[in-house]
């Protein structure tokens, strides 16, 4: 079985060389004519799967190890009978804890109290379901909103769109959708961005799109994390001199995310092949144990990654995918042994 694999999918020698041949491309450079004597195709998002990569190919297994769909016609997979996996939720423990080190940052630049502030989830599926638990265990009020979450579970504990944006501080995780009953498309404009305050907080960790950002930049707030952008790598420079933060989609790039994500597609394609999965690979992530002294919540979230190098990575635009193609390691928060408790979900 011969495997063409993005380059940049984590430790994929290691996971997917049983199965056969491995060819490696940077995902962008994955074309019609690679894939064509290929069995197996593994992605990250920076590959579009559809007719035009797939038709006449031998393919038969698509594995995306990244949460977003977007990039995929999954329509045509089925209805060429070709198998299709993807890592929902890998992510979901590293986005939040982007959003939780963010506002500790913030609670001690604006001098203000996490426990007196409300915080908006819009979507709460995997990312937003955590970040409501690591919000709620440092005594913030969350406002959840998440329309189809809410159709399917009649005593759901959800508000309207437009009371969340009433929030103190607004956390945006949802997909990119453009169709069906509630897409998610320019979510946040034109039509309600009069909702915000100049002392409001805006964080997009989800996806560029799901705010109008021609709108946003001309819109006073009291700050914005901006991790998720439209047109990437062509960043808004506009919103990115103002941000707070400005980072480059990495939010969700934690060693243990990118791990993940292999190893879910890893279990897939055993599932798919019925091989039995090496039990050793479960545990590939091991790094040391590390103690940080710190006795605060920002200065010992700072202390395991601070994520202020991010932004000042990319304030040249156009490093924006090579910082993402070269991240530095950064592992979650469980690894380490801190003086103080952190938030766990």
């Amino acid at each position: 079985m011969k495997l063409l694999i993005d380059d940049a999918v984590y430790a994929y020698q290691e996971i997917f060389s049983s199965f056969g041949e491995i060819v490696m491309l940077p995902g962008r450079d994955i074309n019609r004519d690679a894939v064509r004597d290929c069995d197996v195709l593994i992605v990250r998002s920076r590959t579009k799967i559809n007719k035009d990569l797939l038709q006449d190919s031998r393919v038969m297994f698509v594995g995306s190890t990244v949460v977003g769909l977007d990039h995929i016609d999954e329509n045509y997979l089925k209805q060429n009978n070709i198998a299709f996996a993807s890592a929902q939720g890998c992510n979901a423990n590293s986005v939040a804890e982007y959003v939780i080190s963010a506002l500790a940052n913030l609670a001690v630049d604006y001098d203000f109290d996490l426990a007196e502030k409300t915080l908006g989830i819009i979507g709460v599926g995997n990312v937003g379901t955590r970040l409501n638990l690591l919000a709620k265990q440092l005594g913030m009020t969350t406002l959840l909103n998440d329309p189809p979450r809410q159709d399917r579970e009649s005593n759901g504990d959800f508000v309207e769109l437009n009371e969340a944006l009433s929030a103190d501080i607004i956390s945006f995780h949802t997909p990119l959708t453009f169709t069906g009953a509630h897409p998610s498309h320019n979510l946040l404009a034109h039509h309600n961005f009069d909702l915000i305050g100049e002392n409001t907080i805006i964080i997009n960790a989800a996806r560029g799109g799901i705010i109008d950002e021609a709108i946003w930049q001309k819109t006073q707030t009291k700050a914005n994390v901006i991790d998720c952008w439209e047109n990437e790598p062509y960043i808004n420079p506009l919103l990115q001199q103002s941000a707070y933060w400005a980072t480059p989609h990495i939010a969700g790039h934690s060693v243990d995310a990118k791990f993940m994500g292999s190893y879910m597609i890893y279990q897939a394609l055993c599932k798919f092949t019925n091989t039995d999965a090496n039990d050793a690979i479960a545990n590939l992530v091991q790094p040391p144990q590390v103690a940080i002294k710190q006795r605060a919540l920002q200065t010992t979230l700072n202390a395991i990654y601070p994520f202020i190098k991010d932004g000042l990575a990319i304030k040249d635009i156009s490093n924006f995918d090579d910082y993402r193609r070269h991240y530095p390691e950064r592992y979650e928060w469980h690894h380490f042994d801190s003086k103080i408790t952190l938030p766990n979900a």
